[in-house]
């Protein structure tokens, strides 16, 4: 079925999904701010600030105006940030139609309201909401290098009408119904990868990052289980799959915030440098706050100590020391009290 399809949001996965679907014949308008940005795309079919060396589909075309955007298409995409949702939505809400399928591609949890992406939308809109997530750089998708992700939904039709919408030879897509644990595996990746960057800046080697990647995701299917996901899901493109490419990948701005964390340089002069939004940032704030007024029989530790490291000004040396030295512990408890562990 080929259709209309909206992106609010011109950034560079925004754009990766805009080309995504053009390529499949479908009929694409981008929403973007920036006036010269729009008529790069319109006159000469790039997206100059992101990818100036790759041409995009004809079938996709700009415009900067909300309105427009929001009505044009039988699929609208949210590729803005999740700080940046609550803005948009309010803008649009009255011209969104019931009809309209939401897909959300922001990856984090507000940080005032501990709410996932899927509930800010839908205190705006009574829609079909689909969560695309998933091991995805938009540098390769742009590229035409395979991809795959994972599109959630309570609706099992809508899932697959954006699955049938999106995949193509290069670009493959899973359905899930546990909407929550894709949000969650999404979120909290980020945190685990500017661990993982300044795991790197600091100077240390592979045995490190693949702690904090093991470590970091038992971290995630902890929070993500109390909040109400599957554990499964966090074995899965969303939790597992984004994690180790989110943590290792040069493309990672969470990676590569964190590897200036690591170097020496402040929060505020590692955010100018990376230029571009750093959702594990604010997704670390939301996180720890979180716990810090729930009442868990659980640890967060990667969690607290990046908080400290990011918020309290601790030294990531120190910070990487006391996670080292914490009491002794099982690896998995679950395991244990399975088998009635006798120590």
């Amino acid at each position: 079925m080929k259709g209309k399809i909206t992106i609010i949001g011109g950034g560079s996965w925004g754009t990766a999904i805009a080309q995504i679907f053009a390529n499949n014949g479908h009929e694409v308008l981008i929403y973007v701010r920036n006036q010269g940005l729009k008529n790069d795309i319109n006159e000469l079919n790039i997206n100059s600030r992101y990818f100036p060396e790759i041409k995009l589909s004809e079938n996709i075309r700009a415009t900067d105006c909300l309105e427009e955007a929001s009505t044009y298409g039988d699929i609208l995409v949210l590729a803005v940030p999740t700080h940046v949702n609550r803005e948009i939505l309010e803008e649009i809400r009255g011209n969104v139609r019931k009809e309209q399928i939401i897909v959300s591609t922001a990856k984090g949890m507000e940080e005032e309201t501990f709410l996932r992406n899927s509930q800010i939308i839908k205190e705006y809109l009574d829609n079909p909401i689909v969560v695309l997530s998933g091991p995805s750089h938009a540098e390769e998708v742009m590229w035409g290098l395979p991809t795959t992700v994972v599109a959630a939904s309570k609706d099992k039709k809508v899932a697959q009408l954006i699955q049938k919408s999106m995949m193509s030879s290069k670009f493959r897509v899973y359905t899930n119904p546990d909407i929550i644990g894709v949000e969650i595996g999404g979120a909290i990746k980020n945190i685990i990868a500017i661990a993982a960057g300044i795991s790197d800046g600091l100077g240390y080697g592979d045995n490190t990052k693949a702690a904090l990647i093991t470590r970091g995701l038992y971290e995630m299917s902890k929070i993500g289980a109390a909040m109400g996901g599957k554990l499964l899901t966090f074995a899965g493109l969303s939790g597992m799959g984004d994690l180790v490419v989110t943590c290792t990948s040069e493309y990672s701005r969470n990676r590569n915030f964190g590897v200036k964390i690591g170097e020496g340089h402040t929060l505020a002069e590692a955010l100018k440098e990376i230029g571009q939004t750093v959702e594990g940032v604010r997704s670390t704030k939301a996180f720890y706050r979180w716990y810090q007024k729930g009442n868990f029989d659980f640890e967060i530790p990667i969690t607290s100590q990046i908080y400290k490291v990011l918020f309290e000004e601790k030294d990531a040396l120190q910070a990487v020391e006391d996670l080292m030295l914490r009491c002794p512990k099982q690896e998995i408890e679950e395991v244990v009290k399975e088998d009635n562990w006798q120590l």
